[in-house]
């Protein structure tokens, strides 16, 4: 059945203004936030408003034998949403109703195309937030953030997506429609559908409503940064605030590469010279955020690291506007960049900054360092041109190598980009052949004929 035949009967469930198929508008489709990947334009694209409607063209798919990738705003940065060759491109962007906030069991249940900052505009005003704040939150979907099970800021302390999904409704590779979880915070019933969807990048199912936890906002918080003439006294800080039992709700980490950056780039009173600065925040009830802070202060001044504390809101928010305009700034510096998200256990932060030093002397290439450091999770980013082979080659051996050292210090692939096309080749060096078959009978199992998002994580 040839191509103008599915548009038909796609225009016949959807109406012809749920679908685009000029090359000019599929071209918007043919790629998503991640540098260095393949453009493959779709067959068409589509924009469904229920979950009937993505049963129905799922269904369709089914019959035509043609591949379904799912999309939100494709903020991912592991090449998730790329289509492979041809099919259908459902974008959930029109999905994008907040239907339920309720204060009383602390939930919220949402359509995946909800903008995550917008979720928490709505709940604010019951004095709740929903804490996964991945650094697109302004423009990240609920539905791609569960798909991607991403993390954000608040990591350290209050953990990733996978932590508050607690319902999921889900359409099959059949077009079947299946219910997973609730509002209960105790539910134990057979497998654990809800954890197998979140992370699973589209491949097993399409969510089109989502359920998640939220919790009380913080009384109080401190906002502070530490200035550091070395990077070892940093990664010393990182590890000694924790083994003091203090738990920032964040604790970030910008090298000097990063710093200068983000100053030509944002114009904040961030110090040039440095070696590094972390930035720090703790939250809580004010007697707690007072103590915390009083640690973190101590710890900070016994690594060499010079302290500066936030007065007021002004002054805090010109901090984390820093932090959140690192990738852009270094977005700036040229064409290309490759941004990857290797984590490690926070005791081996020093090694692993060490090593992002080593690898961008070896390999002639501008590495900018930031991330969660708190929780392990660094994003080394490359700065290049895609154009310059020479140059591109020495990326891919230089990611290697990122890579291949976040495993050997007992790390993993992603700490919050997901695997996608990208990281899909390095699988077995941290699950081994044996891990990788079971991922891959589990996608059989749910999707038998592959047309979910086929070639990301093992397909």
């Amino acid at each position: 059945m040839a191509k103008t035949d599915l548009v038909a009967r796609l225009v016949g469930v959807l109406g012809r203004e749920k679908i685009l198929t000029d090359k000019e508008d599929l071209m918007c489709y043919a790629y998503d936030a991640t540098a260095d990947m393949p453009r493959r334009l779709p067959d068409v694209m589509v924009s469904p408003r229920t979950t009937g409607e993505v049963a129905e063209v799922v269904k369709l798919a089914g019959e035509f034998n043609v591949p379904v990738y799912p999309r939100g705003s494709a903020t991912n940065l592991s090449g998730g949403t790329i289509p492979g060759s041809g099919g259908i491109v459902l974008s959930t962007l029109e999905m994008n109703k907040i239907l339920e906030v309720d204060p009383e069991n602390l939930t919220a249940t949402v359509q995946p195309g909800v903008i995550i900052q917008d979720l928490n505009d709505a709940v604010a005003p019951y004095g709740l937030i929903y804490p996964p704040d991945p650094g697109s939150v302004t423009t990240a979907t609920m539905g791609g953030s569960v798909a991607e099970c991403s993390g954000g800021l608040r990591g350290l302390k209050y953990g990733v997506t996978k932590h508050y999904v607690m319902g999921l409704e889900v359409v099959l590779a059949n077009g079947k429609v299946i219910r997973a979880g609730g509002k209960t915070v105790k539910n134990v019933t057979a497998y654990d559908l809800v954890k197998l969807f979140t992370g699973s990048e589209g491949t097993l199912g399409i969510i089109t409503e989502i359920t998640v936890k939220l919790i009380p906002a913080p009384e109080a918080r401190r906002s502070m940064l530490a200035v550091f003439d070395d990077m070892d006294g940093a990664a010393r800080t990182i590890t000694g605030i924790i083994s003091n039992k203090v738990i920032p709700a964040t604790l970030e980490i910008m090298d000097n590469t990063t710093i200068r950056t983000v100053v030509n780039y944002a114009r904040v009173g961030l110090p040039v010279d440095a070696a590094a600065v972390l930035l720090i925040e703790v939250d809580g009830i004010p007697e707690v955020v007072a103590k915390e802070a009083e640690v973190v202060a101590r710890v900070c001044r016994e690594n060499g690291g010079a302290l500066q504390v936030a007065q007021d809101d002004t002054e805090r928010d010109r901090v984390w506007t820093a932090r959140r305009a690192a990738l852009p700034a270094l977005a700036q510096l040229s064409p290309t960049t490759i941004v990857e998200d290797a984590t490690v256990p926070r005791s081996r932060i020093p090694e692993m900054l060490k090593a992002l030093q080593e690898i961008a002397a070896r390999h002639r290439l501008t590495i900018g360092t930031y991330g969660h450091a708190g929780d392990g999770n660094l994003h080394p980013t490359i700065v290049t041109d895609e154009r310059n082979p020479d140059e591109m080659e020495r990326v891919h051996r230089a990611v290697d190598e990122i890579f291949e050292t976040a495993i050997r210090l007992g790390g993993t692939l992603s700490g919050e980009h997901g695997i996608g096309i990208a990281k899909k080749k390095y699988l077995e060096w941290e699950l081994g052949p044996d891990g990788v078959e079971v991922l891959q009978r589990i996608k059989s199992a749910l999707d038998p004929a592959g047309i979910l998002n086929p070639g990301k994580i093992v397909g």
